[in-house]
């Protein structure tokens, strides 16, 4: 048996976050010149890497308003997707739909007849261009019977797609109690939106539409700098909040903002914010697919360790100036036993830039570790009780 350094294993027993040296050129990654927002809270990402550019206080709850509509869109986008109703299926409006959301309301509206009937494709574009409140009611209520039932259904679906501290109690955002969010879940909501249904989603770019002989623009700021996509809110007590999205170049962010003034600051303040993150970054490349990043030790088995590595290429979206040292830890549960399966997520590597979080990327065992001899398990066993009686 090889023989097994005490010295070495306390060592990683007392350290289950392992700091590793970056490659040179990541030594000097860039952080953000102090940037500031004028936003309660602000939460910017690039899309291919999930690299956090900008975070304050991203897992604050807030009314979403109109960004509850992204979640009314996620259920009709998979009905539609899995054949459940088809772009040609008609709703009709009933009075409480009219008087809650359409003209008499005098809220965000598509302006949809009273008993008239519409079609699923002309409720998404109301709902997507206008925030229109009618067209949530009229499909929420067409699909589910009512929009009680509806709203089960989103936040059924939002459990799903993890969006932990989110909640909805209506399909419109329109002020209730038990509508809640924050902007870490409407982000990774709208991730969701873009990558899953592509071509729904392109719905959020239609500069405008016109339904009952009314043309109304898109509600959008952002359009002019390239967003395709998503929405903005108001409630009383929580401001201003806009979710959006642009891609230039092959790159794509995603941004939300929430607790502005204004509409003129929100729309001030995305519009510098995407333009910072477009310009001030640069992708780095940290490790290549399939590169040993780390070791695991194994209590127990074969081998004292097993080698850890990424399933993709571990790439982060770094700023271009005021270097300051990238930190990359690795982290797993202590002790890690066998058998170990090669190819099993058994730890996780979190990227810093000094003390900010910026990427986490799971790490996959190297190899398979089985089971070790009667004599090396003893060995181990004796270094893990020393542990803890240390």
């Amino acid at each position: 048996m090889r023989l097994r350094s005490l010295f070495t294993a306390l060592l990683v027993a007392l350290c289950v976050v392992a700091e590793l040296w970056l490659p040179a050129q990541a030594q000097d990654a860039p952080k953000p010149a102090g940037m500031e927002t004028k936003a309660g809270q602000a939460y910017l990402i690039e899309a291919s890497t999930g690299t956090v550019l900008l975070a304050k206080n991203e897992r604050q709850s807030f009314a979403p308003a109109s960004l509850a509509k992204l979640m009314t869109l996620e259920i009709v986008f998979r009905a539609l997707n899995a054949g459940e109703v088809r772009p040609d299926t008609t709703y009709p409006v009933s009075e409480f739909a009219w008087r809650t959301g359409g003209a008499p309301s005098r809220t965000s509206t598509m302006f949809a007849a009273l008993k008239s009937q519409v079609p699923v494709a002309d409720l998404v574009k109301g709902i997507a261009v206008q925030t229109a409140n009618d067209g949530c009611l009229i499909v929420a209520e067409g699909m589910a019977g009512s929009e009680a039932k509806f709203v089960e259904r989103m936040n059924a679906r939002a459990a799903e797609l993890g969006l932990k501290d989110s909640h909805f109690g209506n399909a419109t955002g329109l002020p209730h109690p038990d509508n809640r969010s924050t902007l870490v879940d409407l982000v990774k909501l709208a991730q969701h939106l873009q990558s899953a249904y592509p071509e729904l989603y392109k719905t959020f770019s239609l500069p405008e539409f016109e339904w009952n002989k009314i043309l109304q623009r898109n509600r959008n700021p952002l359009l002019s700098i390239g967003a395709d996509g998503l929405g903005t809110g108001f409630a009383d007590g929580s401001g201003f909040a806009i979710v959006a999205s642009v891609e230039r170049n092959g790159r794509r962010l995603f941004l939300g903002l929430g607790g502005l003034a204004t509409d003129k600051e929100r729309t001030e303040e995305a519009t510098r914010l995407i333009n910072w993150g477009f310009d001030g970054f640069e992708m780095r490349q940290l490790f290549k697919q399939g590169e040993v990043i780390g070791q695991a030790s194994v209590y127990g088995g074969a081998q004292s360790s097993v080698s850890l590595v990424a399933k993709t290429p571990v790439e982060v979206y770094v700023p271009v100036n005021n270097p300051e040292r990238l930190q990359a830890r690795i982290v797993y549960r202590w002790p890690l036993r066998p058998p170990v399966s090669a190819g099993a997520e058994i730890a996780q590597l979190n990227l810093l830039s000094g003390d900010r979080p910026l990427l986490s990327v799971p790490l996959q065992s190297a190899a398979s570790v089985d089971v070790g001899t009667l004599r090396q398990r003893a060995v181990d066993a004796l270094i893990e009780l020393l542990f803890f009686w240390l």
